[in-house]
């Protein structure tokens, strides 16, 4: 196919309209709930106060800012792929921004003092003393400003709405990988996602990985359990065809939410037995360094370990559960410690290798290694 060819071809997988909205008409569609933020998509607004009141001050002067992008559904419903934190601070700080899971409206925000704007500090949109809100008139100033919208429209692929929502969602200091992946699995199977979800929240899968607070809230813990899924679900070939592990991790999800046959509960009980095994042997060790001159584990959470460990045990699961409980759980602690020994292991945990290099090699190296 000619270069135009591809053009065309691939123009005709998206269909979009473009639309200025006041702010006020866009509060109207929020409380009619003609415009909706999934409550998954709202876990990532967690934008700080100053980028909150950068954003008012932008828009009490009459600066452009970028478009939003919709999609809107079959019933006409316009649900938001971009542009969510911009949204949810106009509807927070004007008083109108619901708890999407309780239903509730959540406090009206209280802005900084800005830049150019230092008087919006403590100030809030509506309020009884007139000395620490808006005027009347800088209100419907307020509402009356408008904000550009990209629609995407019913007809357009459905692959075409993951992509535009990664390519979006993929730049700045927003969202990290996964929760841009979240949303592209919510969007693709919601009950697929809450099945994942479900799954980090399994004890030995967390007493093994000790995921701090600040990767659990950029949705690492989750990341692991679909590195997990991905990565003994895929043959040889699609491991040496890895273009990025984001990429990678990304289109095999998509890939086994859009699967009917895909068997969650085979899938769960493998993925539970597997760190109900490395629990009962290593726990939090399971995923740390080994040094065999000090004869211990070392260091941090190594996500090498985490990748060869976890899809090694899994693939010879049935043969560790033969064993008898104490010589397992001692048999497996052994072998974890002598993996990093191994020149298949240590050649490529190494900093400076890539995944994409990584996981080709140790992946199946992993699978013979771990045979008890």
């Amino acid at each position: 196919m000619t270069l135009q060819g591809e053009i065309e071809a691939g123009r005709s997988t998206v269909k979009a309209d473009a639309y200025a909205m006041s702010i006020g008409e866009i509060v109207n569609l929020y409380r009619d709930r003609e415009l909706v933020i999934r409550p998954e998509f709202q876990r990532l607004f967690r934008w700080s106060i100053s980028k909150k009141s950068r954003l008012i001050e932008s828009i009490l002067l009459g600066i452009p800012l970028p478009s939003i992008f919709v999609m809107q559904r079959h019933d006409g419903v316009w649900e938001v792929i971009d542009g969510l934190q911009r949204l949810s601070t106009i509807l927070e700080f004007m008083g109108e921004l619901r708890d999407e899971e309780k239903g509730d409206i959540m406090p009206a925000s209280e802005l900084h003092g800005t830049r150019y704007l230092p008087s919006l500090n403590g100030l809030t949109f509506e309020g009884t003393d007139e000395d620490s809100s808006l005027t009347p008139g800088q209100r419907v100033s307020f509402k009356r400003s408008k904000l550009d919208f990209k629609i995407l429209l019913p007809e357009s692929d459905e692959k075409a709405k993951y992509e535009l929502f990664d390519r979006l969602n993929s730049g700045g200091e927003a969202p990290s990988a996964q929760e841009v992946r979240n949303c592209q699995l919510i969007m693709k199977n919601r009950s697929f996602f809450l099945w994942l979800d479900e799954l980090r929240k399994d004890s030995n899968f967390n007493a093994c990985a000790l995921i701090s607070s600040r990767a659990a809230d950029e949705q690492y813990d989750l990341e692991l359990v679909c590195r997990f899924l991905s990565l003994i679900s895929s043959t040889l070939q699609e491991l040496k065809d890895m273009e990025s592990v984001d990429l990678f991790l990304t289109e095999k999800m998509l890939s086994l939410a859009g699967e009917a046959s895909f068997d969650q509960a085979s899938w769960g009980k493998v993925f539970r037995d597997t760190f109900s095994l490395l629990a009962t042997s290593l726990e939090s060790e399971s995923f740390r360094r080994y040094d065999s001159t000090k004869e211990k584990f070392l260091g941090g959470f190594s996500v090498s370990a985490f990748e060869a460990v976890t899809v090694g045990v899994a693939t010879n699961l049935q043969a560790w559960q033969r064993l008898e409980d104490d010589p397992r759980a001692a048999s497996v602690r052994e072998r974890v410690e002598a993996m990093w020994s191994e020149d298949f292991f240590r050649s490529q945990a190494r900093g400076g290798v890539r995944g994409t290099t990584r996981i080709p090699a140790t992946i199946p190296a992993a699978k013979d290694f771990f045979r008890p």
